[in-house]
């Protein structure tokens, strides 16, 4: 990670630092302009699908739109869905430019969520596929209504960290990160207005 003042660590509720991991959060890291142009640009022409998991033994949709867009080949693949790469777009290339500018680290593929309403979720999880490699850099960008994101240790009972992702911020988990804590994007009955994520990974290797 570059140097960056507005970046601040993700810390307990006593102010210890965060055990095996290290999570960044800067808010406003685009700003409200940039913000406002990405979130309608990234709406209105990324291809979204619906994607669909079994539940006990049902094919249910997911509570979320997604995309995937990454360099040739790079296919990626998480509870049994199969993402095929869609070619980079010169917005995505900008943002994607912006935050390689303090993340020592050049991604070759995003995952797009699109959050509809309150309702859209994303259950706990790790980002620990095969294919991400051993201790990956999640660098997450946010646009769109302001939602919570929660954390919480595997082993250790250490209660849920929660920090709220607005419109521009940019999280970034490094480290073990993903070997010992979950993360997860909670339901709400609030009525907001849709929120997009962008998830820059490295792509290491492929599944067949």
């Amino acid at each position: 990670m570059n140097d960056c003042q507005h970046f601040q660590p993700l810390t307990l509720p006593t102010g210890e630092p965060l055990p095996n991991g290290c999570v960044l959060v800067c808010h406003n890291f685009f700003d409200q302009i940039q913000s406002d142009r990405y979130f309608q640009s990234l709406l209105n022409s990324l291809n979204w699908r619906q994607e669909k998991i079994k539940f006990f033994g049902k094919e249910i949709d997911i509570p979320r739109l997604t995309a995937w867009y990454a360099d040739e080949g790079k296919l990626y693949q998480y509870s049994g869905i199969k993402m095929i790469p869609n070619p980079w777009t010169p917005c995505l290339i900008a943002i994607k430019e912006q935050v390689e500018s303090v993340v020592d680290l050049k991604f070759n593929s995003v995952l797009f969520n699109l959050y509809r309403q309150g309702t859209d979720s994303m259950g706990w999880h790790s980002d620990d596929e095969p294919e991400l490699g051993k201790n990956p850099t999640i660098a997450s960008v946010s646009f769109g209504s302001t939602r919570r994101f929660q954390l919480r240790h595997k082993i250790d009972n250490l209660g849920t960290l929660e920090v709220a992702l607005d419109h521009g911020s940019l999280l970034v988990m490094q480290g073990e990160t993903q070997h010992f804590w979950k993360h997860q994007i909670p339901k709400t009955s609030k009525i907001i207005s849709p929120r997009i994520n962008l998830t820059f990974r490295v792509i290491k290797a492929t599944r067949g």
